[in-house]
């Protein structure tokens, strides 16, 4: 086995002289920063590339997006242009009874899909978000919530607090706005 301390550098050797050391930190960190001016440029050009990326494929996705809708809506229309003529001649009902089981048919799903809709909508509230900024005493809810320390529901203090203020009106924040609970 050999004894550890022969492969020590000898103790007789010249030291590393200190200008020299700082000269070769200094040229490392020029280096490093070097590096780091050329990463992020790369992650510009990168970030740049992506959002025009992503600019025409929005504009590509909204073109479609009506096409589809020009097309879904006239094949609605073509689905309730044939319904009518089967109701009409192979049923034998009345063409205005007809075009009135249709366009109930039609405004059926019309109220269907506005209730669904306006339970996402909901969700653009941002509900749980707004409570804990209000808990911490940011937004417009901020008057409504309990303390940070206190065990009380955040949510039972925005979803039940009054309707309204002390003058009768809706509650507004600082700047004017009706505040709405989430």
């Amino acid at each position: 086995m050999s004894d550890p301390r022969e492969s020590d550098p000898p103790a007789g050797g010249p030291a590393p002289d200190l200008a020299d050391s700082i000269r070769e930190v200094g040229a490392a960190a020029r280096a490093g920063l070097s590096e780091a001016g050329h990463a992020a440029k790369a992650f510009r050009t990168l970030l740049a590339a992506d959002v025009s990326l992503a600019r025409s494929a929005f504009g590509r996705a909204m073109a479609l997006t009506g096409v589809a809708i020009v097309f879904g809506a006239s094949c609605w229309l073509l689905l309730m242009a044939a319904l009518i003529v089967f109701l009409s001649r192979q049923l034998g009902l009345p063409w205005a009874a007809s075009l009135l089981l249709c366009a109930l048919l039609s405004g059926a799903i019309t109220v269907w899909a506005a209730w669904q809709a306006d339970r996402y909508f909901d969700h653009t509230r941002m509900q749980a978000t707004r409570r804990q900024l209000a808990r911490l005493g940011i937004g417009e809810l901020a008057e409504f919530t309990p303390d940070p320390a206190s065990p009380a529901s955040t949510r039972d203090g925005t979803e039940n607090r009054p309707p309204q203020d002390s003058d009768g009106k809706p509650p507004h924040s600082d700047v004017g706005v009706r505040v709405t609970p989430p």
